[in-house]
């Protein structure tokens, strides 16, 4: 209980802090560009025409809402992050006593093995993935209250009165828009970086080196990090859909259009070139082929 305490608490200000950040990028995967292109270097020194970073678009919402204004959604995204912390607990403390076993049943994997690695990644999904259930309505709530900066609407204003909103015009699947793309990205991530990071430390890192298990630690960061990327087109996908078709300008035409379910939006992205927007927020480039609407601050 004090871990799942400590753990809550480490969270939580990792979530304020990262809050801001979480922000900016929902605007810039929605597609809302407030401010048009300037004149700028990229990292190799070049002149290039580039769209506002992370510091001039923050710098842009504080003109408009305050400093407080970056820290829209926060409330019902720590209330998420604590939920979603104690389920996680408790679910894979559930699957450790249950001893659950995908592959050697009834025998003791040794540690380190992949036998190992493929239960124990297992058991980490399930947690994961009851986590992200329980915890996907707060997921949605923090997604609209963020995007109504794009059309100054002030229709989700509070965790309790959104639910009600929420409720009332889509019923219990409107709590639930884009979780789906959102389980597959995470249960990819995790399985792609547990895999890479085993068959590296197994075959690519010399035990009888020094520093060993600095470099396994290491390499798991960077697996990590490989992961995230290449199924960052399921985080843009879930987003997409947990705002489109609510009643928000940012998730009605012209920002996004009507999506029946996950795979038009997916497919959507897909042909325009737009799978990774939003993946960064430095060095940003203007979009190949594209106009940049200033009435609409959006590109078409």
């Amino acid at each position: 209980m004090a871990d799942t305490c400590g753990q809550v608490l480490l969270g939580s200000g990792l979530t304020v802090l990262s809050h801001p950040l979480m922000y900016i990028k929902v605007l810039v995967q929605v597609g809302h560009e407030p401010l048009p292109p300037t004149l700028g270097r990229n990292m190799f020194g070049r002149q290039v025409y580039q769209l506002p970073g992370l510091f001039a678009y923050a710098k842009h919402i504080i003109k408009t809402d305050g400093k407080s204004g970056l820290f829209k959604g926060l409330t019902p995204r720590l209330c998420a992050g604590t939920i979603g912390t104690i389920v996680h607990s408790k679910v894979l403390q559930k699957c450790q006593e249950e001893k659950i076993e995908v592959v050697g049943s009834g025998q003791k994997a040794e540690d380190g093995s992949l036998q190992h690695v493929v239960n124990e990644t297992t058991k980490e999904m399930i947690a994961r993935s009851c986590a992200t259930i329980v915890t996907h309505p707060f997921h949605v709530i923090t997604l609209r209250c963020m995007v109504q900066f794009i059309g100054r609407e002030a229709k989700y204003s509070g965790v309790f009165d959104s639910i009600v909103t929420i409720y009332r015009e889509e019923g219990i699947l409107g709590f639930f828009a884009g979780i789906i793309p959102r389980l597959l990205g995470d249960a990819l991530s995790l399985w792609i970086c547990n895999m890479l990071a085993h068959f590296i430390n197994t075959y690519a890192i010399d035990d009888s080196t020094s520093h060993t298990g600095e470099i396994k630690n290491c390499s798991q960061a960077v697996t990590g990090f490989f992961a995230s990327m290449l199924t960052y087109p399921f985080v843009l996908v879930s987003n997409l859909m947990a705002v489109n078709n609510c009643g928000l300008a940012g998730g009605l035409p012209p920002y996004a259009a009507i999506y029946p379910n996950w795979l038009h939006c997916w497919g959507h992205l897909s042909r325009e070139g737009n799978m990774s927007r939003g993946n960064s927020l430095f060095f940003r480039k203007l979009p190949a082929g594209k106009m940049y609407a200033i009435e609409q601050k959006r590109f078409f």
